[in-house]
């Protein structure tokens, strides 16, 4: 009897741990996929603010007197580097609140807060600007390509930690660069240009510095709160966008004063700055929600369903940019939505193998 008895509460015991694991797995997907949302509603007001206040005069018809230079690059830079300082102000705010500020200080000066400052270097000044480069110069059709990071994260993990690429994650990357494919195509119409090709190239930049940095940021994060990281990541971010990649474009331009003055502008221009607090908001939730997701899901399933985005962002500015603010150029063909669904099946298959939920059902 008592055996019997030990046995049935033993039984009890692990139904309701696979209750509560479960119960954990899905409040985790739930998380990273809002990571996913949110990261396309920042997506679409950074691009709307890059449309108010002097924006709108700089990206005008006259330019503002700005050379092709400056206004393809530098005011993407710009735009880049405000929105990270913005988000960087919400993550430290945020910290402050939970009385983790200290924490944050503490961690700056440990190996996996230099590690995660090395990984926002990648993520943050290269592949974040060049998203915003892509972004301005081809449209929302770039976001889908961007989404090709966990595909390349898993192909550099191979290459530089000797992880494994299995069939099916090798068809999931098949799949992911068949859906650039078809999204690229779109553009290759009557409206092509070699602007247009030029961002959809950019973009495949974007999506190689981010993958790299979920490499070298996958093994630092799981050792730091989630909370501190977001400040480390995006302050480093921000500051380094701000006070070096802006001014060296700036040199680049034809001097510092050029970038010292558009910054001013730009900072003090609060029609624009509003949009920019939003995104900077934004940012901060996406990232800090897909790392949360990450620690509750598994890094390879919160990065499947952050990578929504591929189809979020491009909603997202299509509903705020164009149906909204009544701005043209900002609907998407058909081909490029399908494009962008099967992006997400891809990167979901990247990440884990389907017949494994099967599985679950069948064990429970």
């Amino acid at each position: 009897m008592i055996n019997s008895e030990l046995t049935e509460k033993e039984i009890k015991i692990l139904k309701l741990k696979a209750e509560v694991k479960n119960k954990f797995l899905k409040k985790g997907i739930q998380i990273a996929l809002f990571s996913g949302i949110t990261y396309g509603i920042y997506t679409a007001c950074l691009t709307l603010g890059m449309t108010k206040g002097v924006w709108s005069d700089w990206y005008g018809e006259n330019t503002a007197g700005l050379s092709a230079f400056v206004i393809v690059y530098l005011l993407a830079a710009l735009g880049n580097a405000i929105n990270d300082i913005s988000s960087s102000f919400w993550a430290i705010l945020n910290s402050i609140y939970q009385g983790k500020f200290q924490d944050f200080l503490r961690t700056l000066n440990t190996k996996p807060g230099k590690q995660i400052m090395l990984a926002a270097l990648i993520g943050g000044p290269i592949a974040g600007t060049a998203f915003v480069v892509a972004l301005q110069m081809a449209g929302s059709i770039i976001v889908p390509i961007s989404a090709l990071c966990p595909a390349i994260a898993a192909i550099l993990g191979k290459i530089f930690y000797k992880q494994e690429i299995n069939k099916r994650m090798a068809l999931g990357i098949g799949i992911c660069v068949f859906a650039s494919f078809m999204i690229g195509s779109t553009g290759m119409g009557e409206n092509f240009s070699t602007e247009l090709l030029l961002g959809l190239v950019i973009a495949i930049i974007a999506a190689f510095g981010w993958g790299f940095e979920g490499c070298v940021a996958g093994y630092a994060s799981a050792m730091v709160d989630t909370q501190i990281g977001i400040c480390v990541r995006q302050l480093t971010c921000g500051i380094v966008n701000l006070f070096i990649v802006v001014p060296a474009i700036g040199v680049m331009a034809g001097g510092i004063d050029i970038s010292t003055s558009l910054t001013i502008q730009a900072l003090t221009s609060m029609p624009a700055m509003i949009w920019f607090a939003l995104s900077g908001l934004s940012t901060f939730v996406s990232f800090m929600t897909w790392y949360k997701g990450n620690s509750m899901c598994g890094a390879g399933l919160g990065t499947a369903c952050n990578g929504t985005y591929s189809f979020f962002s491009p909603f997202f500015c299509w509903l705020f940019l164009g149906v909204i603010s009544g701005i043209d150029g900002w609907n998407l063909p058909t081909v490029a939505w399908i494009g962008a669904v099967v992006m997400i099946f891809g990167i979901l298959l990247i990440a884990v193998n389907p017949l494994d939920f099967f599985k679950k059902k069948e064990e429970n």
